[in-house]
């Protein structure tokens, strides 16, 4: 809060040179300002009310100051009114709330407001801070100065309170004074602004992360020998859920079903549209719906759920069956899963019968295909993020051979489980110089002999 100062006479606006005489007409407003001369010596005077929402609050414009008081001698305000920088500040006044609203552009910096004014609808025996609230209601983005009678303490540390950046007294106030008040009540106004959109920022982020946690799955394994691991990269920026989406559920008479899929897109309508059709398929999957007719079933769930008919998806899915050592495996449009197992060459599962992505083709079928497994093994479904990343600094792509490679010689390396699939991702992205893109999605089954 500013020391108050003994009061020196005031000096009206005109008499000063701070502006030109008022315009006879009790309705009018005015604005007040110094005028200097620039270095071509042009004349900077008062801004009209005219300038543009770029010029507010940089370095190069002046601070202005709307004053808004009934004082029918003329303004408080007293001459010498400068910034920080030396440049003078400018001064409009309105003697009402009216013509405050008119003349409170986004050019204004600061309001210094006389809490004597009677507020709008209200009796004089209404609470005293009425006209204040209904200004910070008015300029909400705007630093506010009360002004009240000297000695009257209580009432502007009220004001403050309530939202006044600081308060003053109204019989002690001369120009340094003001000035200073002004510069601190703006660098106030800003620090208090940033400092509410940081937590703002944080709060709506922490929210974000425990709803996209939320919706990531928990895998239903509960009774089953098999390993599950998984990993999740978004492509969009700080987020945490893309449109690539995954699930694991094991059924009742012991067959494990996995999924993995990719809805086309990175938004958070994407990301939205995967979550529902994780969703769709957990539910379909424990109601034991299976191959085609359960793809058939997700297609329509995407047809009713996307937000315009350009958007598709791809999808894979397994069935493990409950001896571990077979497995039905159905693709629409999605690449197919890859299949380790000691003492054999890492490969592909079949994918000569891969149907249409999702909502592409209505009336689709998808033919499930019956592969071995074997005793020991590992499987790992993706999505094409993982293989799409750049190798080098040319435009070749790491693709399937370059992942089978690499993923082959990971496992040599005896990298298992989350390990495995850490390095993986990881490594794709360094090849790829930097962050990918593109959503990467990946889980891991593994079955020990």
């Amino acid at each position: 809060m500013p020391v108050p100062i003994p009061r020196q006479r005031g000096i009206p606006a005109v008499e000063s040179g701070q502006a030109q005489p008022a315009s006879s007409g009790t309705g009018s407003s005015r604005e007040e300002s110094p005028r200097t001369e620039g270095p071509a010596g042009s004349t900077t005077a008062g801004n009209t009310g005219n300038t543009p929402k770029s010029a507010t609050a940089t370095a190069t414009t002046n601070l202005t100051l709307l004053v808004i008081e009934d004082d029918p001698g003329g303004s408080t305000v007293v001459p010498e009114l400068l910034d920080s920088a030396g440049k003078p500040i400018r001064v409009r006044t309105a003697r009402n709330l009216t013509e405050a609203e008119r003349l409170l552009t986004d050019d204004v910096h600061c309001i210094l407001l006389d809490l004597a004014l009677p507020a709008p609808g209200r009796a004089d025996d209404d609470d005293e801070l009425a006209v204040l609230k209904h200004v910070l209601q008015l300029a909400p983005r705007h630093a506010v100065l009360a002004l009240t009678a000297s000695g009257d303490a209580e009432r502007g540390a009220d004001a403050v309170r309530v939202g006044a950046q600081d308060y003053l007294f109204r019989d002690e106030l001369d120009g340094r004074l003001l000035s200073r008040a002004i510069r601190y009540a703006v660098e106030r106004k800003r620090s208090d602004t940033a400092e509410r959109r940081l937590a703002e920022g944080r709060m709506r982020a922490q929210e974000n992360r425990r709803l996209e946690r939320g919706l990531l799955p928990t895998p239903l394994l509960d009774g089953s020998p098999l390993r599950f691991a998984a990993r999740y990269r978004p492509g969009r920026s700080r987020a945490l859920l893309g449109g690539d989406f995954y699930d694991t559920v094991r059924t009742p008479d012991g067959t494990v079903h996995a999924m993995i899929g990719d809805v086309c897109g990175h938004g958070p309508d994407e990301a939205a549209l995967g979550v529902e059709l994780r969703i769709a398929w957990r539910a379909l999957t424990l109601a034991g719906l299976c191959g085609d007719e359960l793809l058939g079933t997700l297609q329509q769930v995407l047809e009713h759920e996307r937000s315009d008919d350009e958007i598709f998806a791809t999808l894979c899915t397994v069935d493990i069956s409950p001896d571990g050592r077979r497995a039905g495996l159905c693709l629409a449009g999605h690449p197919s899963p890859l299949l380790a197992r000691p003492g054999l060459p890492v490969q592909l599962l079949p994918y000569d019968n891969n149907g249409p992505a999702l909502g592409l083709l209505p009336g689709a079928r998808w033919p499930r295909m019956q592969v071995e497994l074997g005793a020991e093994w590992s499987l790992m479904l993706y999505t094409d993020g993982l293989i799409e990343g750049r190798v080098g600094k040319g435009g070749e792509r790491l693709g399937q051979d370059g992942m089978m490679a690499m993923v082959s010689r990971q496992l040599s390396e005896g990298l298992r489980g989350e390990e495995l699939l850490r390095a993986a991702v990881n490594e794709v992205r360094e090849l790829n110089g930097g962050e990918l893109t593109d959503d990467v999605a990946v889980v891991l089954l593994d079955r020990e002999g």
